[in-house]
């Protein structure tokens, strides 16, 4: 749980004297394979900056000695999209590190019956393992032998560099509403998520329609929307709407 007070030794871990008298460093929460930051906003954001390298590099550095994170590393993060008192904006920098950027609106009513049903439950239901470490290291392999054609390739380029500018793609009626667009990040992870969503439809191939589905997710937090967006109550997601019609499919 993220909160105001949190500091950075919390979640990366410091050194400690042991029995011994000598500094041994102790590990923190960070280092698991996967690590849950409820309400990241609440944190002051050099409590934040100490993800950035654990994100990029799945490594930490303290005390001038650098530690690896356990693999797999994986990152989920929760932000609070109504309260905002107290909330610290994250960096574009560190934003820019997470790969996905999912909405969760409110659930249907049978889905929310059977949340009712769940906690009005007099005994906890048991939780059991469903996949082991080896099993998600395997499955990593197969996604990467998935085949990405040329076309593909040029198309998810194509659909980030149209974010940087618009006019260049014919999106001109986005142009003045995009005040920064997409990083290269968001090519490498558009073709990581492609691949995964072809692994879980049982495809060896990523289509056009792959990208499209993952699109929202990737660049949703990474076009960054000028003040005449916001006046004209346009979203990131209207943004990358209009893009998606705009460029050519393969």
């Amino acid at each position: 749980q993220f909160t105001p007070d949190l500091m950075p030794s919390d979640i990366v871990g410091s050194e400690i004297l042991d029995e011994s008298r000598q500094f041994k460093f102790m590990k923190g929460p960070l280092f698991a394979n996967i690590v849950l930051a409820d309400e990241i906003n609440r944190t002051p954001p050099k409590t934040q900056a100490a993800l950035l390298e654990a994100m990029q590099e799945r490594a930490v550095t303290a005390a001038g000695q650098r530690y690896p994170l356990p693999a797999p590393f994986f990152v989920l993060a929760t932000q609070n999209p109504i309260e905002q008192e107290g909330t610290y904006p994250l960096p574009e920098a560190q934003v820019d590190r997470f790969m996905l950027k999912v909405t969760i609106s409110y659930p249907k009513q049978d889905e929310e019956r059977r949340v009712l049903d769940m906690a009005l439950e007099e005994t906890a239901r048991p939780v059991t393992s469903v996949l082991q470490v080896q099993d998600i290291f395997d499955m990593q392999q197969v996604v990467k032998m998935i085949y990405v054609d040329d076309q593909i390739k040029e198309y998810i380029v194509s659909l980030v560099r149209a974010t940087r500018d618009p006019a260049e793609y014919k999106v001109r009626n986005v142009a003045e509403l995009i005040d920064f667009g997409a990083s290269p990040r968001a090519s490498i992870f558009l073709g990581m998520g492609a691949r995964a969503i072809a692994f879980l439809n049982g495809r060896g191939y990523v289509t056009p329609q792959d990208v499209k589905d993952i699109a929202f997710d990737v660049l949703r937090h990474r076009v960054i929307l000028t003040y005449e967006a916001e006046a004209e109550e346009k979203t990131a997601d209207d943004v990358i709407r209009e893009i998606l019609n705009a460029v050519p499919v393969p």
